[in-house]
Parts: structure tokens; C-alpha cells; sequence
């Protein structure tokens, strides 16, 4: 068999850099439920109608059918698009249209307000590139209520993502900034100034990043019907950002020079200060206003958040998120709600490829127990299930080969310790169970009943690249 082509977009970390985002899953499912969050997975595939009702998001699901219905001929499944009677379904692109489903159909099962996480794999028909891939793993978490959802966990949820980030700051991840906005500022100013097309202008002033003001600004009077005067001073709110309450008067100070007043201006800004100011007490230096930020979904209505790793701003946003009101309703009742979402695939991708961390070795094992020859293998295997008794970690020598040979089999794989069982000397003198630290040369007598390595060497770390 040829050696396949690598299909780009789909990550396949090696042992090494999947001990690395195991720790980072593993750390972020443990903070989210120090706060209350409960786990759930749903299914991979929704109707197709469904995941295409909200966003511009058509060109990047990935349509699911079998390749031939039941008495078909491959040709005519290959080229028939459409479904007979069945719904068409497609793989989720995230995990919040699911989990919207999810709570309509679980309404009368949950408690509320239900406080969730879950991360599982999404998949987006997107270009592949630096941080972006095609099959990726999401980490989310969510706050639904019935019928009202107070504004307090839109200030909540920043703050546990901020701290869920700030536990891997031991291992080398950088420091994080969450940017953040809120959509009433931004309707209030725009309807303020004329502009009808709230979503329309939204969605170019969320491509500021990628095409730079001028470029935005002609988006604006094309698309949205803009004057000139009108898009200067869109750029000139997304250009405010700040830390503190300045921030507030700085876009009321605006808003008086375009003759804006707004209620709904007013309401936003009192949330956006209230986030700030908390953020402030809790997570200083973390949490920014950034009033650029858009997000291009339609669904969200408050709140709205951006993450970026300090130092590699160019990798884009690796966590984002904010509050939705209409997604999840089935006409006659509606649940709000505020998530966000980390592309831990994307963050994984950066730690490796920048050589922040490292994992200190690629295997689970800590022991490898020496095989004297193979007649002498079930003494081998005897030591091994007595370590594993003890939840020590351990593989037995593939093959009775030289000690040395043996030893240099456990360096390969970072394994700290070989084990040499008890058994008969060349001088017919009984040699006693022993251990051998390679890192050191250290080798002592040990008892399998006992004996236990160091909680550091117990199980892989992932620790920072110099260490």
C-alpha cells in the first residue's frame, strides 16, 4: 500500500501532543465544574434546516446522507442531492445550535437555570490554516433560563472562562485577553445614527481585523447603505477600548457628537461597565472592553467575547462566545442563554507548534519491567500486576533482549524506570527485586508491594517547553 496522503484540517497530535491537550481538556472540564457546570454530549449530526437557520454559515456544513439508499445504484446516490422523505441532515459546525435543540427537547427535564458544559468534535468546510481546521475540538459552556435570564451571568461566564484559562498559565499556555462588547451599544449607536441594517453592518465591522478600516468602511456604504459620514463614525465606536469606565463616557462622548441618543445605548453601556467593573475586582487585566467586537452570528443579542493568546494575536480568537435570546424557543416558550466556546484544537495547535509545552513523556507508562529470558516472563508479568495493583502505570520489555538494549527501549519512550525482577545470580545467590532510575543511574532494591515512584513521575506532566 502507497503511504496516504495527509488529509489537511483534520489534527492527529501525536502521543506526545495528545497527553498535552488531554491535560488541557482535562483542566478545563475540572474548572467548569468547580462553578456548577454539568457535562453533556449530543448527537454529531442536526437537520440541515436547523444549523442553516441562524449565520451565514451555508458554505461550511458538511451535508451527511449514505452514499447509497436501499436498491440504488451508487451513480444515482452520487448525483441525487436531495433526500426522499428523510430530513437532510449535517454535521453540527458548533455546539451551540445542538444544545439549543437539546434544551427544547429536554425543557421538561432540566432544572433552571441549567448550567452546562461540553466539548466534543465539530466540523467546518472551511480553508485550512494556521489554527483553523476542518475537524476540531470544542470546548463550551452555557447558562439557559426559562423565560428570563439575569445579566449577572453574562458577567459570570467570562470570568470562569478567564479562570478555566488562567490554570494552564502553569504549563506555558500565555496570558489571555477576553475582549468584550455588548450588542444593545452597538444597535443602539447604529439605529442611532440612521442605519436600519443592524446585522448587515455587524457583520463588516466583524471583518476589521482581516481587511483593515478602509476596506470596511467601503463594506459599509455599499452594503449597508452607509454614508460616508455614517461609516466613519461606526469605525470610530469599534475603535474604543479600555479597561475601565472611560470606556463608557468615551462612547457617549461620541454618541453626543453624532447626535445619537438611545435607550438601548444607555441599557448596553450600564451592562458593558458592569462587566468591566467586575472583571476589574476578580480577573484584573484579563477582561478588556474592546467595542470592535461584533461576532458575525445573528443570534446573539447582549453580551459578546473574543479571546486571544497575548503574544500571538495573529492566531485569532480561540475563545469566543456571548448571549443569545431567540435561539433556543419553540414558539410558545423561549430559553436565553450566554456561552462561550474554546477551540481547544486551535490552542493545542499553537502550544505545540510554538514549542510552549511540553509533555514530559509520551506514554502512560512509568515502569518498564525488564524480561530476563522468556521462560522467566509470567515473573515479569507477576511484578507488573502487582505495581498495577498500586495504580502505578507499568509495561513489561517486549522481548529478552540485553538489559542494556532493555533500558534504551524505556529511554526511547521517556520511561523513567526499569525493573529487574528478583531471580538467581550467575554465583547461584538469590538477587533480590531492584529498580533503576535511567535519568540518574540510581538503582536500588525495591519491593513490588511497596515500592511507588514519585507523584512527579507517576503519571506524564505537561510542564513549560524550558523545563
Amino acid at each position: 500500500m502507497a503511504r496516504p496522503t495527509p488529509l489537511s484540517g483534520f489534527p492527529e497530535w501525536l502521543p506526545a501532543g495528545r497527553v498535552v491537550e488531554q491535560h488541557v481538556l482535562d483542566t478545563l472540564r475540572r474548572t467548569f465544574e468547580l462553578h456548577g457546570f454539568a457535562g453533556i454530549e449530543t448527537r454529531a449530526v442536526e437537520p440541515l434546516d436547523q444549523l442553516l437557520r441562524k449565520g451565514e454559515t451555508s458554505k461550511e456544513v458538511y451535508v451527511l446522507r449514505r452514499l447509497q439508499e436501499e436498491g440504488e445504484p451508487v451513480e444515482a446516490a452520487a448525483g441525487d442531492r436531495g433526500g426522499k422523505g428523510d430530513k437532510q441532515l449535517g454535521l453540527h459546525f458548533d455546539l451551540t445550535v445542538p444544545f439549543a435543540r437539546y434544551v427544547l427537547e429536554n425543557a421538561g427535564h432540566l432544572a433552571f437555570p441549567f448550567k452546562r458544559h461540553q466539548i466534543q468534535k465539530v466540523w467546518r468546510g472551511e480553508r485550512p490554516q494556521d489554527g483553523r481546521f476542518r475537524e476540531f475540538v470544542q470546548a463550551d459552556i452555557d447558562v439557559v433560563g426559562a423565560g428570563e435570564l439575569p445579566y449577572h451571568f453574562e458577567v459570570e461566564l467570562p470570568l470562569v472562562m478567564a479562570e478555566a484559562l488562567g490554570e494552564l498559565r502553569s504549563i506555558g499556555v500565555p496570558e489571555v485577553r477576553i475582549l468584550v462588547n455588548n450588542r444593545k451599544v452597538a444597535e443602539g449607536f447604529y439605529r442611532g445614527l440612521g442605519l436600519d441594517d443592524v446585522e448587515g453592518v455587524l457583520r463588516s465591522i466583524d471583518k476589521l481585523d482581516k481587511i483593515g478600516p478602509d476596506k470596511v468602511a467601503a463594506l459599509l456604504v455599499a452594503e449597508t447603505g452607509a454614508t460616508p459620514e455614517q461609516a466613519a463614525a461606526c469605525l470610530a465606536l469599534a475603535a474604543i477600548s479600555g479597561s475601565d469606565a472611560t470606556v463608557a463616557e468615551r462612547v457617549r462622548a461620541l454618541a453626543a457628537e453624532h447626535g445619537v441618543t438611545s435607550e438601548l445605548l444607555e441599557e448596553g453601556l450600564r451592562e458593558l461597565s458592569a462587566l468591566i467593573d467586575a472583571a476589574a475586582v476578580r480577573a484584573p487585566g484579563v477582561v478588556v472592553a474592546d467595542l470592535k467586537i461584533a461576532r458575525g452570528l445573528d443570534y446573539y443579542t447582549g453580551s459578546v467575547y473574543e479571546t486571544v493568546l497575548v503574544g500571538h494575536e495573529q492566531l485569532g480568537s480561540i475563545c469566543s462566545g456571548g448571549r443569545y435570546d431567540t435561539l433556543a424557543s419553540d414558539g410558545a416558550n423561549t430559553y436565553p442563554g450566554v456561552g462561550l466556546s474554546i477551540g481547544v484544537s486551535r490552542l493545542v495547535s499553537r502550544l505545540l507548534s510554538a514549542g510552549l509545552v511540553r509533555s514530559t513523556r509520551s506514554v502512560p507508562s512509568a515502569v518498564v519491567v525488564a524480561v530476563t529470558s522468556e521462560e522467566t516472563r509470567p515473573a515479569s508479568d507477576a511484578v507488573a500486576v502487582a505495581l498495577r495493583s498500586r495504580g502505578i502505570p507499568v509495561e513489561v520489555a517486549p522481548s529478552a533482549a540485553k538489559f542494556g538494549k532493555q533500558i534504551k527501549f524505556a529511554d526511547r519512550r521517556g520511561i523513567p524506570f526499569v525493573w529487574f525482577p528478583a531471580g538467581i545470580g550467575a554465583d547461584g545467590e538469590v538477587v533480590p527485586h531492584q529498580v533503576k532510575d535511567i535519568r540518574s543511574g540510581e538503582q536500588v532494591a525495591a519491593d513490588p508491594a511497596v515500592w511507588a515512584p514519585a507523584a512527579e513521575d507517576l503519571w506524564p506532566r505537561v510542564v513549560p517547553a524550558g523545563e
